[in-house]
């Protein structure tokens, strides 16, 4: 069953900040994630720490876009970028 994405204020903005190559990569792979979040190609796993309450997926080696699930097939993307977003949170 197909998630439900929502996109937080901050997430957009980093979204536009992305190069064209990664926002195109954010599309492929967000059309991955909203089938089945846990696809192996997206390397999603729980964070610890401070964001122990979220989740994180790759677009590659360096993005990762931060989310965590609102409940009842429903999907909050936080924050999108380097690893620099860890310390935004």
């Amino acid at each position: 069953m197909p998630v439900v994405i929502l996109y937080t204020p901050e997430f957009k903005r980093d979204y536009k900040k992305l190069s064209g190559a990664l926002q195109e990569l954010l599309k492929k792979k967000g059309r991955v994630f909203e089938i089945e979040p846990f696809h192996p190609l997206l390397r999603t796993h729980k964070l610890s720490g401070k964001l122990r309450d979220l989740w994180s997926f790759s677009l590659d080696y360096r993005c990762r876009v931060i989310f965590h699930f609102r409940g009842q097939g429903e999907v909050e993307l936080l924050r999108v970028g380097d690893h620099s977003i860890y310390r935004k949170k």
